[in-house]
């Protein structure tokens, strides 16, 4: 199921655009505050963020800036249609795709649609990031052309990662994640362990990972190059 964060602080247009763009393989968030946004980041990897960029305790292209130093994921800025500097500051600062206000529900569906297909195809179609070669549908994993066998539980680990290469997923969400078999306790050491057997079969020096990173205090991420 893929995530979206709706950044909204007018209560009425953000539950129109939730409802709007509701459907079964998509589960929003919806945030009216920037602290409420920050903290929804930290316990989910969003895979598309819809971003006001004017909201009651700060400016949402301050936000675009704090996540595009951890994370390469879609963002679509909403926009007042009088502000052009802010559509032009926050493609500069690497949003993706704006929206003027007032919009169409159908074009916004669309234009979200668009960036979530492209999430999708990405994943499906086998995933080539400099050396490395990741087919999670054949289970098939290279670096260099050579193949790398991956135990299951480390190649769930890697396609999560992966999947939301740039973004820090937080150790809760990777356990969530990774161990869906009904256990009520997973011991914590348990990711710790994947991740090293990881590194050591990926990285070219394990100990100094240039991809597997941890983000002390809240997980790991996959490093964008």
């Amino acid at each position: 199921m893929q995530q979206l964060l709706i950044l909204e602080d007018d209560i009425a247009l953000g539950k129109g655009i939730q409802l709007a763009l509701q459907q079964q393989s998509l589960h929003i968030t919806l945030c009216r505050t920037l602290a409420e946004a920050r903290k929804a980041c930290e316990e989910t990897a969003f895979d598309l963020m819809l971003l006001d960029v004017n909201l009651p305790d700060g400016n949402g292209l301050a936000f675009l800036t704090e996540m595009r130093k951890m994370s390469r994921r879609p963002i679509i800025l909403l926009t007042a249609n009088d502000m052009e500097m802010d559509i032009v500051t926050g493609l500069e600062l690497g949003a993706d795709d704006y929206i003027t206000k007032p919009f169409s529900l159908a074009v916004l569906r669309a234009r979200v649609n668009t960036q979530l297909r492209r999430i999708a195809d990405d994943a499906s179609s086998g995933i080539q990031i400099d050396a490395f070669h990741f087919d999670f549908e054949r289970m098939e994993f290279t670096k260099q052309g050579r193949q790398i066998e991956l135990s299951k539980t480390e190649q769930k680990l890697l396609r999560v990662l992966v999947n939301n290469r740039g973004n820090t997923v937080t150790r809760a969400d990777l356990v969530d994640r990774i161990w869906t078999d009904g256990a009520e306790y997973v011991d914590e050491n348990a990711l710790s362990v994947t991740m090293k057997r990881l590194r050591n079969k990926l990285e070219d020096n394990p100990s100094k990972p240039a991809y597997l990173k941890t983000i002390y205090g809240l997980g790991y991420a996959w490093e964008v190059k």
